[in-house]
């Protein structure tokens, strides 16, 4: 199976300033998402929820120079993630919509096995 890891992107703020109702019904989402990867043959590997920004640190490129917050100064901020294997991505697609719809953006992105890695750095695999 090919590992993905889907990535929740989304207003940094929404959710401190979701009521307990709505944080409830999103954590009923994202138990609906996780069952329906299970239903459909996918398996989640692992994943977080991810506390907010303010609490990020960031050493700066070069590794020279470490700042409190996240990288990027927008509002927009990665919130959480799942770890998947699949092997039909259309279909993870499709099972994403389910907690994209609670309002944040859904980055689906493929990860670089070991052995993509080995080729790629002439190295052997283990």
């Amino acid at each position: 199976m090919t590992e993905y890891m889907v990535v929740m992107v989304g207003d940094a703020e929404m959710w401190s300033a979701m009521s307990p109702q709505e944080r409830a019904h999103s954590e009923s989402e994202h138990t609906r998402f996780s069952g329906e990867l299970a239903r459909r043959g996918h398996r989640i590997t692992g994943g977080a929820e991810l506390h907010a920004p303010a609490e990020a640190r960031t050493v700066q490129p070069g590794g020279q120079r470490v700042t409190d917050g996240p990288f990027a100064e927008t509002a927009e901020q990665v919130g959480g993630f799942y770890l998947v294997e699949t092997e039909d991505p259309d279909d993870l697609t499709e099972c994403c919509k389910i907690i994209a719809a609670l309002g944040d953006a859904v980055e689906i992105r493929r990860t670089v096995s070991p052995e993509e890695r080995a080729v790629s750095t002439g190295e052997r695999a283990s």
